[in-house]
């Protein structure tokens, strides 16, 4: 299939259902705001990881698999949902997803030992997994192309904002008692969300039957993880003396995405794939599907290091180190909007070209900080990374996504979720890897404790510097493309019965 082609006589296009603009308002309020809430627990155990070192007594490395097994879960999950979503009505998906994060936040609220915390974590990301591809499928589905700009610059609010504001939330959460507070003050929101949203959605589209390919789940599954755990030992200081080597593990992993790539091509000739990998073949969708990549794993490497530092090396309290982190949140979450409609009006190079230069030489400045740096100077870097990546985001989905007919929305958001997962696992556990293995390497020659962790912290960030470095040749490549046509909506019934109009709305 080449790039515009129209889908297969086989395949059936999402035709988007003409709800009221009120109705459509609604629907994306209730999705954003949920999904808001899952996401931010995405972040929210980095700031924890000292204290959850010292409590469980386990290694960083250790203590970092609680974010890392998180991203790595939904990595996992989300392949599964372009065919989920198809299957169920959106209220349907919608519950289920509410119903595992809630179920996995209780658990870790009252996990024992940190195994069990661990396994509630998974729990939680399972959940967390249905709710980014259910709402950017109902974005793509009812928006028109004109104006998705503006309204996934508001969605960049739960895409961005929400990992970057988890630091910081946790911060302050810790000042004030026990970690547990992390799960316990989610809970009432999570399940109030849960219930309105149970009660006010409607259902998008018809549930279409396809089945399934069983072999394809145990692929991604062992494949992804392979991979992401065999990254996470590279570095690392008992790497050597590990009983496989990480190298080992990691080329598992490759050969085993290999294989499920080459599994999803086969069943595209004769059935219905788990992932349509059709979506790559639009050349916008696969660079932004590149860009989005490599911004992710700069950006939760740099999202992990910055807690260890502020508190390990300048020796600020949990609470200093949340506040110092929030206006970054805050200034990526204002931007967001604006740079939404800035696309509308000049396209994506203009605005991604920058973002994607400003992240890489905040990325690279952090690389020269110390035990002497000011924190006003970190929180100065930390808001100007935030802001190159506020330009960067809203402008990599959108174009991507709007290059996809109708009918490939589900699959091309389960893709670029599900990648996203991956490259910021990989890049949190490549940092940490290098930290770690640096930091041993420093001590080992004589430096003390806080000195060597420093120079761990540093190489990590010259990591992230240099993957930045990459974003910025990749974002040249980025275009504004044509939206592609949309196809004659249907006459769907609303929950009471009547006919809703034809006209398609443009939400507020």
């Amino acid at each position: 299939m080449t790039e515009g082609t129209m889908p297969a006589p086989h395949e059936t296009p999402t035709l988007a259902p003409a709800l009221s603009p009120a109705r459509v308002t609604a629907v994306l309020r209730i999705l954003v705001l949920s999904t808001f809430v899952v996401l931010l627990n995405e972040t929210i155990m980095v700031n924890a990881i000292p204290r959850l070192m010292r409590e469980f007594e386990v290694t960083a490395a250790a203590a970092g698999w609680l974010s890392t097994a998180f991203m790595l879960t939904m990595a996992v999950v989300i392949p599964v949902t372009g065919w989920f979503l198809q299957r169920v009505t959106t209220r349907t998906a919608f519950g289920l997803a509410m119903a595992l994060f809630l179920a996995g936040t209780a658990l870790a609220a009252a996990a024992p030992a940190f195994p069990v915390l661990l396994a509630a974590r998974v729990i939680q990301a399972s959940g967390t997994a249905v709710m980014m591809p259910l709402l950017m499928t109902t974005l793509m589905t009812l928006v028109p192309p004109h104006d998705r700009g503006r309204v996934m610059g508001n969605i960049t609010l739960v895409i961005s904002v929400a990992p970057a504001l988890g630091p910081a939330v946790s911060g302050v959460l810790l000042q004030l008692g026990s970690w547990r507070l992390l799960f316990l003050a989610v809970i009432p929101i999570a399940g109030a969300m849960a219930i309105f949203g149970r009660r006010n959605l409607v259902n998008i589209g018809e549930p279409q039957a396809a089945p399934i390919d069983w072999m394809s789940v145990p692929l991604a599954a062992v494949g992804f993880g392979a991979l992401v755990y065999g990254l996470s030992g590279l570095g690392a200081e008992n790497a050597a003396q590990a009983p496989v080597p990480p190298e080992a593990i990691t080329l598992a992993g490759v050969v085993l995405v290999g294989l499920f790539v080459w599994r999803q091509l086969a069943l595209q000739r004769s059935s219905t794939p788990l992932l349509d990998l059709r979506a790559l073949t639009f050349r916008h969708f696969s660079v932004a599907l590149g860009l989005m990549c490599l911004s992710f794993m700069a950006l939760m490497g740099a999202f992990i290091l910055l807690p260890i530092y502020l508190q390990e090396v300048c020796g600020l309290t949990s609470l200093q180190t949340g506040l110092l982190l929030i206006p970054g949140g805050l200034t990526m979450g204002l931007l967001g909007p604006q740079v939404g409609k800035l696309y509308d009006r000049l396209g994506a190079p203009r605005l991604v070209v920058p973002g994607a230069a400003l992240t890489a030489l905040c990325l690279a400045l952090f690389a020269f900080t110390g035990e002497q740096t000011s924190p006003w100077l970190v929180l100065a870097l930390h808001v100007a990374l935030s802001a190159g990546m506020a330009f960067v985001f809203t402008p990599v989905f959108t174009s991507g996504l709007s290059v996809l007919p109708p009918h490939l929305y589900p699959h091309g958001s389960a893709i670029l979720g599900s990648l996203q997962q991956v490259a910021a696992a990989a890049g949190t556990a490549l940092v940490i890897s290098v930290m770690s293995g640096r930091a041993a390497t420093a001590v080992a020659e004589g430096a003390d404790t806080t000195g060597a962790l420093a120079t761990g912290i540093r190489w990590g960030f010259g990591i992230g510097a240099g993957i930045g470095a990459l974003a910025v040749l990749v974002a040249l490549l980025i275009r504004t493309p044509p939206a592609p046509p949309q196809p004659a909506t249907s006459e769907p019934q609303a929950e009471d019965g009547t006919t809703t109009s034809k006209t398609a709305p443009t939400p507020t």
